[in-house]
């Protein structure tokens, strides 16, 4: 290395080392980053911010008089206490020099600085010296590498500073649990100097992870549990020659004069993440020298302090647009407390988009979910007393809301005139039929999308348009939708009625689909001729309330096919996708930190719920399973945010696809086909699904550490909405509806489809779009492309009624009966899975329930029985594809119901909880041809027992050629 240059005796003129340095921290290094564009200007020193705190300094009654000056003349202070490390931002955490900024309010009067105001600062780091003695020292060594850029070679020759700083360069693991030094000297009035000292009271843990920001994470963590305390310390100089004033490296011995305590910083519990918190602290000045007079700092690297803090403060808010000026008052502490107004300006109907589902039962029904998790119904409950399903009803209600959209109160018929308003239609055969999602790119090499029944010219006649139904008043009786026609004939979609208190209970159709022309289902969306009875329509009302009319946020009624997992969600809800939308599009705030029990934890919850409904699931994230991310062993590490476990959270985290990486192999989680999905494989990411772009973000916010620990095992959910407290109620309604719908995969889906991804659909989170009343909607093109998503009044803008469901398969058992797993039995017979919460895949018989349940027979046995998934298929037979979906359009509900038993007593071998089939009824092939049932199957297929005899496997039937799996007959366009 060539020999170092020393300075230019023009740049180190005695007593200019202060404005000298001044001009290297900020005129060189700080304005030359303000002038590439840093935004927002950052300090000069100690850049890296950990976080901002509230707390208070409590003065010690018990000080000698002596040191009773200054700052410690008060028995306690405001405080705001801004953590950081000497480095850059992106720089990571590991051995970088700790700083804790103090500022205190409620010291009024001159400061040293030269201000006069109502604050005073301490400044302190996690070394007991600084790396060189005096201001002179310290030009020297900035300018070695500011201007020369040889700090190596200014180090080689300076061995003292490079020891230091060497071990200046420590681990710490928190924030709040390392001590600190204030370095230099200060006066305790004008004859007598001391040192100050801030020590934890909580014992330090220096076991960091290798996160580049786990101080950050450390420091939001802990003081979202509890209280920190430091004890503020002062060390008396006693000794002149062995406690110098200006020669920064060296310690004062503490065998001459130990520190005492004379203050305690105290960090209350707090949420360090509120909005603006971090910026106020960002904001604030902190300088040495603000101090009263009598406690001003000593020393000539204090001078150099005093200028350098000045100028960057000074360079730093003129560039972000700041008042220099230091605030006289702190900050607010936490959110402010408002006053509660209690007055209603409007009415919001919840949930804002009810889930209707149709059933076969004439007269038996039941009121959908209305809590996120509900207690699981008793076995049979789902069907009558003839073993048919009933229907599943969605139940309004109305509550008002103040000037903030809160909830002050439930409105119904017993404190309010309620006039409900709801209607419904069916318009999905005078729609386009279904090839694939319009608003992926590989929408362009699937097949065009054209109008169903395209050689009816009389539009009209396909959609299914009964008038709108009112309904006033408590247990009114039914008002029917029977009034539609299709192609002629009476079509009946549902009914409305109102419950004890006055809400609005909506019942759909009976699953009735039919063709009018007689011809039979072909394929699985688009059955030319054909019409179904599930429907969708705005729900509104006219409320007055206390006299007075009040404005009413309307909803939305879905009513979609059953629901044959009732208890299972998929990994990805529909709730799920359109948080991830409202937070994309500004109308929701992401979270700060997510909460393990609400974000977290739920996808464990949903890979293990899957084991009931798809034996792939099963043999993965089910009990006792290769990958056991719910057992209470595996939670109590999961759950926690410690740095032990950071690899852990890290690999599982990291198993959840990534488009990026993953591209389309099918081996990532959660193992659910997506919206482009194909047989063979399509090469897009969208072959298989992946979790929503905000899921994935909490995903790596959980694996860093910087979550929060909410995890209770012992937690009660609540069981029904009146347990949820008032002013979370329309959330909860809303989120019970929308996370038993599936979001993937969009082919074209459940309950939805594709649509509700376009912003334009809604007109706040949750909340769809209603058309104006009268609205005529333009006659459709006969082919629907890419370019009809951006029309400003077209299909995704406003809705009317039958807007919602008329994307979706027609009729939708010939779509429920194709959505399977496992397509490519080469790489594996149950995985990946169309729709297994809603529609099961493989499941555990009743038969085998009572072999596990049976504890005199065999361990082995019952362990066999148990992981012994039957095909769910199975009633549609065995004859052919088009033989199994028009079964299922006569007989839907002869498909079993998954519902909730209780496990055997053995626990240790199988779960409390069992979930199982409740019924496995065969169903006999109908006549596709006028000459009565086909029987018959293919040679070479998979049989299947049936008490003491076998038949051929529904799961033989091919359908690796259905046009549900070949969507891309001319391949994939590059």
């Amino acid at each position: 290395m060539e020999e170092r240059e020393d300075m230019p005796k023009c740049f180190s003129r005695p007593g200019e080392a202060a404005e000298r340095l001044a001009e290297l921290f900020v005129g060189v290094a700080q304005e030359s980053r303000i002038r590439n564009g840093e935004q927002p200007a950052e300090r000069a020193v100690f850049r890296k911010l950990h976080g901002v705190a509230h707390g208070r300094l409590e003065v010690l009654p018990t000080i000698p008089a002596s040191l009773r000056v200054g700052i410690f003349e008060h028995q306690g202070l405001d405080a705001w206490v801004r953590f950081s490390s000497d480095t850059a931002p992106m720089s990571p955490d590991l051995t970088s020099t700790l700083g804790i900024g103090i500022k205190l309010f409620g010291v009024t009067g001159l400061k040293a600085l030269g201000d006069d105001g109502n604050t005073a600062d301490l400044i302190m780091q996690n070394h007991p010296v600084f790396f060189v003695d005096n201001a002179e020292d310290m030009l020297a060594f900035t300018y070695a590498g500011v201007v020369a850029k040889d700090y190596p070679g200014y180090l080689k020759d300076h061995p003292k500073t490079a020891k230091i700083l060497d071990e200046m360069a420590k681990v710490e693991g928190s924030t709040l649990t390392a001590t600190y030094w204030a370095i230099l000297p200060f006066h305790a009035g004008e004859d007598r100097y001391v040192k100050y000292r801030l020590e934890p009271e909580t014992l330090p843990e220096n076991v960091p992870n290798n996160e580049a920001d786990y101080l950050a994470i450390d420091f939001r963590r802990r003081l979202a549990e509890r209280e920190y305390r430091f004890r503020l310390m002062v060390q008396l100089r006693t000794n002149e020659k062995t406690m110098p004033l200006d020669e920064a490296t060296v310690e004062w011995p503490e065998s001459e004069s130990r520190f005492m305590q004379v203050a305690t910083l105290v960090l209350p519990r707090q949420d360090v993440t509120i909005r603006g918190q971090a910026e106020y602290g960002q904001g604030l000045s902190l300088n040495i020298w603000r101090v009263p007079n009598v406690q001003r700092p000593v020393g000539s690297i204090a001078e150099a302090r005093k200028l350098v803090y000045a100028a960057g403060a000074r360079a730093r808010h003129e560039a972000n647009g700041q008042s220099l000026e230091d605030p006289s008052k702190p900050r607010v502490a936490g959110h402010a407390a408002a006053q509660e107004d209690t007055c209603i300006v409007n009415a919001v109907i919840y949930p804002s988009i009810g889930i209707a589902r149709v059933g076969s039962s004439p007269t038996d029904w039941f009121i959908g979910p209305e809590v996120s998790e509900p207690p699981p119904h008793a076995p049979g409950f789902y069907r009558d007393s003839e073993k048919r399903l009933k229907r599943q009803a969605a139940r309004f209600r109305l509550y008002g809301v103040n000037a903030k959209g809160e909830i002050v109160k439930e409105l119904n018929a017993s404190n309010a005139d309620i006039e409900w308003k709801v209607q419904l239609a069916n318009t999905k055969a005078s729609w386009y039929g279904f090839q694939l999602a319009q608003d992926i790119p590989e929408a362009a090499s699937a097949p065009p999308t054209t109008l169903r029944n395209s050689a009816v010219s009389d539009r009209a006649k396909l959609a299914i348009t009964p008038k709108r139904r009112t309904i006033y008043g408590k247990n009114v009786a039914a008002q029917r939708f029977d009034d539609g026609e299709f192609m002629g004939k009476r079509m009946y979609l549902g009914e409305i009625l109102t419950d004890e208190d006055g809400n609005l209970v909506v019942l759909g159709g009976h699953g009735v689909s039919a063709s009018y022309d007689g011809s039979r289902a072909i394929t699985f969306a688009n059955n030319e001729g054909w019409h179904d009875d599930v429907s969708d329509g705005p729900v509104t009302a006219t409320v007055t309330y206390d006299g007075q009319s009040v404005t009413v946020v309307p909803a939305w009624v879905v009513v979609a096919p059953p629901n044959y997992g009732p208890q299972r969600k998929s990994v990805r809800t529909m709730w799920d996708l359109m948080r991830d939308l409202a937070i994309n599009a500004g109308w929701l705030p992401a979270p700060a930190r997510p909460s393990f029990t609400h974000d977290i934890l739920p996808l464990f919850e949903r890979l293990n719920g899957l084991q009931w409904v798809n034996a792939g699931f099963a043999a993965g994230f089910g009990w006792k399973g290769a990958v056991d991310l719910t057992s209470s062993d595996t939670l109590t590490f999961l759950s926690s945010a410690s740095g032990a476990y950071v690899e852990i959270r890290r690999t599982v985290a990291n198993q959840f696809r990534n488009d990026n990486i993953d591209a389309w192999s099918p081996k990532p989680w959660p193992w659910v086909y997506g919206d482009a999905m194909a047989v063979p494989a399509a090469q897009t990411p969208r072959q298989n699904c992946a979790l929503t772009a905000t899921q994935l973000a909490m995903l790596a916010q959980w694996a860093q550490g910087d979550f929060i620990e909410d995890y209770d095992p012992k937690r009660q959910l609540p069981a029904d909405i009146d347990h949820v407290p008032l002013k979370e109620r329309g959330d909860m309604l809303t989120r019970a509806a929308l996370e038993f719908c599936l979001a993937d995969a969009f082919h074209p889906g459940c309950e939805m489809t594709w649509p509700v991804r376009s912003t334009k659909m809604y007109m706040a989170p949750f909340r769809f779009k209603h058309a104006p009343d009268e609205w005529i909607a333009p006659e459709p093109g006969e082919v629907f492309t890419s370019d009809d998503l951006n029309l400003p009044n077209g299909a995704l803008a406003g809705q009317q009624a039958g807007g919602i469901t008329r994307w979706m398969a027609v009729p939708w058992q010939t779509d429920t009966a194709s959505c399977r797993s496992g397509y490519d039995k080469s790489y594996d017979p149950y995985l990946p899975t169309f729709w297994a919460a809603r529609v099961p895949n493989q499941v555990l018989t009743r038969e085998n329930y009572k072999i596990v349940m049976d504890s005199k027979r065999p361990l082995e046995e019952r362990l066999a029985a148990f992981a012994n998934r039957a095909s769910w298929i199975e009633p549609l037979g065995s004859t052919s594809y088009t033989h199994q979906i028009n079964n299922m359009i006569q007989h839907f509900d002869h498909l079993g119901v998954v519902e909730s038993h209780q496990g055997p007593s053995d626990d240790n071998h199988f779960p409390g909880v069992i979930e199982v089939e409740d019924q496995h009824v065969p169903i006999h092939d109908v006549d596709l041809t006028g000459h009565g049932a086909q029987q018959g199957h293919d040679p070479g297929t998979v049989r299947v027992q049936v008490g003491a005899a076998t038949r051929v496997s529904a799961v033989s039937v091919d359908v690796m050629t259905i046009e549900k799996v070949r969507r891309f007959p001319n391949g994939l366009r590059s």
